[in-house]
C-alpha cells in the first residue's frame, strides 16, 4: 500500500505518504494522490473490483429542443442519473469505499447533502462496512429514505452544510473512524476521473462542458483525465445557484479563492456548499480551460427542471437542471458560441428531488 502512491499538496508541494484524518494539508488545501506507475493505479483500482455495482459508462443523449430553444447549434446531455444510486456520485464512491476497505476501515463517516450520502451508503453495504451519514437538517425525504435503505446511520444536522462538516469532523476524531469525505478525499476525486475518461471518447469532442459545481468534483475528474491523456481541456463552465454561490462570486471579483457566503437554502440541495475545499484548484482549472463561472437564480432553475422534463422526456433534479439553466445564462451573456458543441451532465434523477 504504501508503495504505491503518495499524497501531495497542489498549493504548497508537500509530500506524504499517509493522509491526516481530514485529508487536508497543513497549509488546509486538500490533497492529491499521486501514483507510483500506471500499473500501481491499475491493480489499486482492481482491488475495488468486487464492489462494484455497474457504476459509469452512462449514455449519452442529444437535447435537440433545448439547442434550439438557445440557438446552439448542439447539446447533449450525459445521464448520470442512470447510475446505481440515482447520481454522478456512485464514480467516486465506488472507489472511496473501496479506500477505506484497503486501508483497514471497518466504519466511515461522510457528510452530504443526500446524493453522495446515498453513494457511500450504497457501496459501504456492499464492502460490509458501517456507515454513519451527517446530513443537513433540511435534506429531501427521498435522498433521506434511500440512505435508510441501505442500513446507515443518518445523522441530522441544523445549521446548513457547513455545520454538517463540522459536525461530522468531530465525530472523525472523537470515534476514530475513517472519513470518507466526497468533498476532500482524493480517492473520490480518483474515482470521478472516469468520467473524464468516457467525455475523452466522445466523437465529435464537445467544445464546451457546462457543470453544476458545489465542491467541483466533476471539474476536478476531467482535468486529471485530460491531463494524463496529454489532450487539452474543453472550455469548462461551472454553474452555482445564486443563493450560494461561492466560487462564482470569486470569478465575477476576479479572486483565486472562493469567497465566504451564508448558508442560504436552495433548490439545487446538491451544489449547497459554502466553503468549498478544492475551490481554488476549480477556479485554477475553469481558468485553464478558457471557461467561466455563473449564478442562477431559483425559478429560472425550476423552469428548466419542467422545460428537461417536458420536452426532452429526462426528469432531473433541480442541481442538475441549474446547469442547463446556466448555458442559457452563458448564452444571453454572449459567453458561449452559438457553434458550440455542448455537453451538460444530467448529474441526478428527479426522484431524489423533494415532492411537489
Amino acid at each position: 500500500m504504501g508503495t504505491a502512491f503518495h499524497y501531495s499538496c497542489r498549493r504548497c508541494g508537500a509530500s506524504q505518504d499517509a493522509a491526516p484524518a481530514d485529508w487536508l494539508c497543513r497549509c488546509g488545501e486538500p490533497l492529491d494522490i499521486i501514483w507510483a506507475s500506471v500499473e500501481a493505479r491499475a491493480e489499486f483500482l482492481a482491488g475495488a473490483a468486487d464492489l462494484t455495482l455497474g457504476e459509469g459508462n452512462t449514455p449519452v443523449v442529444d437535447l435537440p429542443r433545448i439547442a434550439a430553444r438557445l440557438g446552439l447549434r448542439r447539446v447533449r446531455a450525459k445521464l448520470e442519473l442512470v447510475n446505481p444510486t440515482g447520481s454522478f456520485k456512485d464514480r467516486g464512491a465506488w472507489l472511496l469505499v473501496g479506500a477505506a476497505r484497503a486501508l483497514g476501515a471497518a466504519e466511515v463517516v461522510e457528510d452530504s447533502s443526500g446524493n453522495a450520502g446515498a453513494a457511500v451508503a450504497a457501496y459501504a453495504a456492499r464492502a460490509g462496512l458501517r456507515a454513519h451519514i451527517f446530513v443537513p437538517a433540511d435534506t429531501p425525504a427521498p435522498k433521506l429514505t434511500q440512505i435508510r435503505a441501505y442500513g446507515a446511520r443518518i445523522v441530522s444536522v441544523p445549521g446548513g452544510r457547513e455545520a454538517t462538516t463540522l459536525a461530522a469532523l468531530r465525530y472523525v476524531r472523537e470515534a476514530g473512524l475513517f472519513y470518507a469525505s466526497h468533498n476532500r478525499s482524493p480517492f473520490f476525486t480518483e474515482g470521478m476521473v472516469s468520467f473524464g475518461d468516457e467525455v475523452l471518447r466522445l466523437g465529435p469532442a464537445p467544445t464546451d462542458v457546462v457543470v453544476p459545481v458545489g465542491n467541483g468534483s466533476l471539474v476536478a475528474g476531467l482535468w486529471v483525465a485530460y491531463r494524463r491523456a496529454g489532450r487539452r481541456l474543453p472550455r469548462l463552465h461551472g454553474v452555482q445557484a445564486q443563493a450560494c454561490a461561492p466560487l462564482a462570486e470569486a470569478w465575477e471579483k476576479g479572486l483565486p479563492e472562493p469567497v465566504e457566503v451564508a448558508a442560504t437554502p436552495t433548490v439545487a440541495g446538491g451544489i449547497r456548499v459554502e466553503r468549498p475545499p478544492r475551490g481554488r484548484q476549480v477556479l485554477e482549472i475553469i481558468r485553464e480551460s478558457q471557461g467561466s463561472m455563473v449564478a442562477v437564480d431559483e425559478q429560472t432553475i425550476l423552469e428548466w427542471v419542467r422545460f428537461l422534463a417536458e420536452h426532452e422526456g429526462i426528469f432531473a433534479e433541480p442541481t442538475s437542471a441549474a446547469a442547463l439553466a446556466g448555458l442559457a445564462r452563458l448564452i444571453a451573456d454572449g459567453r458561449l458560441p452559438l457553434d458550440a458543441d455542448v455537453l451538460v451532465p444530467i448529474t441526478g434523477t428527479g426522484l431524489k428531488a423533494a415532492a411537489g
